[in-house]
């Protein structure tokens, strides 16, 4: 897999996350459990890119 490929993948995955949460917060009993453990995975992969393109 090459370097911009992956970044895609991760860009991708993050994007993904993102709805998952938007889902989330709008259900009428958010789980913030769920919620934190998306914004960490979230934020995992967002440091995985900024190693990666730096």
């Amino acid at each position: 897999m090459s370097v911009q490929s992956h970044i895609e993948a991760l860009t991708a995955k993050h994007a993904t996350l993102e709805q998952e949460l938007h889902a989330e917060q709008c259900r009428p009993s958010p789980d913030l459990t769920r919620i934190t453990s998306i914004k960490r995975r979230k934020l995992e992969i967002k440091d995985e890119i900024s190693r990666i393109t730096h």
